[in-house]
């Protein structure tokens, strides 16, 4: 069976958006998990956009499931990942002006540097994991320094589904899809596990999800984004309910 990873970010992204306490990313954990999630992924950035410091540390302690740390390979995030200690840190790429994650990490640019910043994570016992492109390059960079868990970027073929009018059909759906399917392939012929993840949703997900070998997906946004429509009529009802309530005759 293929594994949930619920990222819960942009939960935190509205919260900031008021700088204020609400909505929490904690409960939205809980009740990811009760949902079915295999386990809770955030991103802790350097510009604090969204996750927060805390949140880290209270999700850390009170969810009883796999953390999967998202993170910069940066000495800060290293040693705030060996005192949290996720079950999983998977490394990406990170960008002050970028909206969200725009591409995999370029390993080969940086493989020394990188090797030692993995060594340390896996020291502590944390598994590692690096979002990274279809790409066999990268792939058996990602081998060489350590790597044991690769997320395969799935954004060129979601963005490419959704141009098509999810018409699998389609050439360049076809090509990114079959670009997955052989990064798959080839990071399980290394010895390592194979994940995905990135702009996948409802509509998209089936055939990523029907790669051979597939582990885990790690889903936040489209989830998120959902909850708002299966739950917005339930919490009008709840507040009018309370409102009426209270009404004095």
């Amino acid at each position: 069976m293929i594994g949930l990873g619920v990222n819960v970010d942009h939960v935190a992204t509205l919260r900031q958006a008021r700088r204020t306490y609400e909505p929490d990313p904690l409960p939205a954990a809980r009740e990811a998990l009760l949902g079915g999630a295999d386990g809770i992924t955030i991103h802790l950035r350097e510009d604090r956009r969204h996750i927060q410091d805390d949140d880290v540390r209270r999700i850390r302690d009170e969810i009883r499931a796999k953390l999967n740390l998202e993170m910069a390979a940066t000495d800060e995030m290293v040693s705030i990942a060996r005192k949290i200690r996720p079950e999983m840190a998977m490394l990406v790429p990170e960008g002050r002006h970028e909206i969200t994650t725009e591409g995999g990490l370029n390993i080969l640019s940086q493989e020394r540097s990188l090797g030692l910043q993995v060594a340390n994570i896996r020291d502590a016992g944390i598994q590692v994991s690096a979002f990274i492109d279809a790409d066999d390059a990268q792939i058996a960079a990602a081998q060489r320094i350590g790597i044991q868990v690769c997320e395969v970027h799935t954004g060129p073929y979601a963005h490419a589904f959704h141009e098509a009018g999810g018409n699998l059909a389609n050439g360049r759906v076809e090509t990114e899809l079959a670009k997955v399917r052989s990064a798959g392939t080839a990071i399980q012929s290394m010895g390592m596990r194979f994940n995905a993840g990135h702009a996948l949703n409802y509509a998209n997900v089936g055939p990523i999800a029907a790669l051979p070998g597939l582990w885990e997906l790690h889903i936040g946004h489209a989830i998120v984004s959902r909850a708002i429509f299966t739950g917005i009529r339930e919490a009008v009802r709840e507040m009018k309910s309370l409102i009426n309530g209270n009404v004095r005759a």
